[in-house]
């Protein structure tokens, strides 16, 4: 019999999933299953269940027809189970390395119904709480077992179901099933442990507790959280089934009750305002309903002053008192703000002026005609912004767009498209006013989310290195990177542009908030799918290349954490692996060109170099369509160009370093999209013996199309236009 089954539900934890599975799957201890319940989710957690199916024996994927809730998919995957012990882990948190074999040893030593185990909360900057563990027991139990009225603070522990393996045999003679509802885990927690008859400690932390900035219950403001009474009336029911087996524990239960109902209420992200007296007035109800004859251990200090409060239904002093709490905590951190404010304001000049003439825009009306549109911190008119700026005036040619760009790059603009200087005055008003803003980066911090105003983050490529948050654990690759600073301006996103399910679940990661992601494909590519065989030669034409020409593009990526890093490459000698037709254009990230100007692309009378500079050319899709074959490291353009289906190179000859030094999503080397090597004359070997193209390569770049390019059919900019600009949700 397998010792541990987990069960893990999934419901729009996409993003999370894998490191979930991962960390269980990858401990050196592997006498587990899981089931993966998929809770009819809207994303690809789904998905993700069925591949660790496909790859793994020990994984089980169950789909729900519905979506059923945690706790009742939990009771799905519980009945599936066929191990010894169960323990449900929810799917967007993780077990800490190496802590199985610890646990199992525990189990079969010691043979508990339940094994507590410790956790920590782990916040999106990497800060991590320590639970009550430590104060709960000061000295650790070690392997002695015990029951719940030998040991009444074990009920001070967090109430929750994945710190804890319960016998499933236990689980079963018991006959409790986690309820429907919010705050599922509380009649199905205390139970557990007022029924076990050998209760085991295990002073180790074993799960990460992911505090999550969106998405969670504990997040979402709602009068669900009024859900909370039901939970606990099952509880009382349950124990009201067992007088007088555990009326001992009757005033330790009471008292969790109403701390949990207080940290409910407490809690400004869960109940608004509106409701809180009356959820004041449910505790002061269930208060008199549920208090034990003999009293209860109440705490010392504020917390008791809160249970009195409570019991004498003074809900103007409670929240009076909870209002002067919340203002000494503002006045304290005010003051520590005051003094850079005041240096701040000391600077004044045109900028200042500027921003106070921003504020006052702000103040005026929106303009529920415009539309401002900015790509890659103002370069030019480019990438997705561009793609839909165009099916806009196409589509909704009612709604005026503007485009933010520098002075130095407004001849880089096609003619007739509107636009103002970034800086300038008009700058400073579209964008106050405007009620769409659409950009493939974050526009500036000082930027503020207007009511009504939809702000659209396209991205400007699917992510082989690591992004947003999850660059805190490769600190080499994220130096003067500010988070709290990144995740303001994330939480300024309305729509959040995908280009593939790969994309949405890193993306999620990265810069976790309250967006709505569109997983519609890639705008920018739509040109590359519906690009006719004539607007491919005309393209080639413009840059000097012949119908005959075997053209090849390379396109490496920057390397942040590398300043004036080249791999190594000699044009030279690849046009003479290319032979007597071959041609290279050549183009470094835009990164490496900031102060480049425009240059004019070469023409059919500009002479036959075989090796073209190609890094100033306005539009990257141009080369694509030109080249023959690409060849890049970790840069987007693979997934770009793999729509057009034609040869991809990886050419990663720091791959180790990279991937140790910066992070990567996509292990480039097992899934590469053809072609693969890791060495400047390997890349020669690999065109002068036609493996560029061979079958392997070929076989590799359908099952690279195939996960991160069927979204691309031409239409993707439009997909965005209809729900953005006129709210049709398909």
């Amino acid at each position: 019999m397998t010792l541990i089954s987990f069960v893990v539900p999934a419901y729009r934890v996409q993003a999370y999933l894998s490191e979930c599975l991962d960390s269980i799957l990858g401990q050196p201890f592997d006498d587990v299953e899981i089931i993966g319940v998929d809770d009819h989710s809207p994303d690809g957690g789904g998905d993700i269940l069925a591949d660790y199916a496909a790859r793994d024996h020990r994984v089980h994927a169950v789909r729900l027809d519905d979506n059923v809730g945690l706790g009742p998919a939990r009771n799905v995957g519980l009945d599936r189970t066929g191990g010894e012990y169960v323990w449900f882990v929810d799917g967007d948190d993780w077990l800490a390395p190496d802590c199985l074999a610890e646990v199992a040893a525990r189990l079969r030593r010691t043979r508990p119904d339940v094994l507590l185990v410790d956790h920590v909360r782990v916040r999106w900057d990497g800060r991590v709480t320590r639970s009550a563990m430590a104060e709960v027991f000061p000295t650790p139990p070690g392997e002695e077992t015990f029951r719940l009225r030998e040991r009444p603070e074990a009920l001070r522990l967090l109430h929750t179901a994945w710190n804890r393996l319960i016998r499933r045999e236990f689980l079963v003679d018991l006959g409790l099933r986690f309820a429907p509802g919010w705050y599922e885990d509380v009649a199905f927690s205390y139970p557990v442990l007022m029924a076990a008859e050998r209760i085991g400690v295990l002073d180790r932390v074993c799960l990460n507790y992911r505090q999550r900035r969106a998405g969670a219950i504990t997040r979402t403001r709602g009068d669900r959280h009024f859900e909370v009474f039901e939970q606990w009336h099952r509880v009382f029911r349950w124990m009201d089934e067992r007088v007088p087996a555990v009326d001992g524990l009757r005033p330790a239960v009471f008292e969790r009750m109403i701390w949990h109902y207080l940290t409910v209420l407490g809690n400004g992200e869960r109940i608004a305002p509106e409701l809180r007296p009356a959820f004041f007035d449910r505790i002061t109800a269930e208060h008199a309903r549920r208090l034990p004859p003999g009293g209860y251990p109440a705490p010392p200090g504020v917390e008791g002053l809160k249970h009195r409060l409570v019991a004498a239904g003074r809900w103007r002093t409670f929240s009076a008192l909870r209002a002067a709490n919340q203002a000494r905590q503002a006045a304290g951190r005010q003051f520590r703000r005051g003094r850079p404010v005041a240096r701040r304001a000391a600077r004044l000049g045109r900028d200042a002026v500027l921003r106070e003439y921003y504020l006052a825009e702000l103040r005026r009306p929106l303009d529920l005609h415009l539309a401002v549109y900015a790509a890659y911190w103002y370069r030019g008119y480019a990438c997705n912004p561009a793609a839909i700026y165009e099916a806009a005036r196409r589509l909704a040619p009612q709604v005026r767009g503007v485009w933010i760009v520098r002075r130095d790059r407004i001849e880089s603009l096609p003619p007739g498209v509107e636009y103002v200087v970034a800086g300038s005055r008009e700058y400073h008003r579209v964008l106050a006013r405007a009620s769409w803003l659409v950009n493939n980066v974050n526009f500036p911090d000082f930027v503020r989310k207007r009511p009504g105003a939809v702000h659209v983050q396209t991205h400007h490529g699917t992510p082989v290195k690591v992004m947003g948050l999850d660059q805190q654990r490769y600190p080499v690759g994220a130096v003067g990177m500010d988070f709290a600073k990144l995740l303001r301006r994330v939480d300024r996103w309305d729509y959040s542009i995908s280009a593939n399910s790969f994309s949405t679940q890193m993306w999620e990661r990265a810069y976790p908030a309250a967006y709505t992601t569109l997983e519609v494909g890639y705008p920018r590519n739509d040109r590359l799918v519906t690009a006719t065989p004539t607007e491919v030669r005309e393209v080639r034409a413009r840059l000097g290349l012949a119908l005959d020409d075997r053209v090849v593009l390379y396109a490496p990526t920057h390397r942040e954490h590398l300043p004036g890093y080249r791999p190594p490459f000699d044009p030279e000698l690849l046009c003479d692996a290319l032979g007597p037709t071959g041609r290279l254009l050549v183009r470094s990230h835009y990164f490496a060109d900031r102060d480049r100007r425009p240059a004019p692309a070469p023409g059919p009378g500009s002479g036959r170099a075989r090796v073209l500079d190609v890094s100033d050319h306005d539009r990257v899709e141009d080369l694509y369509l030109a080249a023959d074959v690409l060849v890049t490291d970790y840069s987007s353009a693979m997934f770009d160009y793999a729509v057009l289906d034609r040869p991809i190179v990886v050419y990663a000859p720091d791959w180790e370093a990279y991937r140790l030094a910066r992070g990567v999503y996509l292990d480039l080397l097992a899934e590469p999209p053809g072609a693969v090597t890791t060495s400047f004359p390997g890349l020669l070997d690999l065109f002068r013996s036609g493996a560029v193209d061979a079958d392997p390569a070929t076989t590799a770049r359908r099952r690279f199309r195939n996960r991160f390019c069927a979204l691309d059919d031409g239409h993707a900019a439009e997909r965005v236009v209809r729900r953005v600009f006129f709210g049709e949700s398909d």
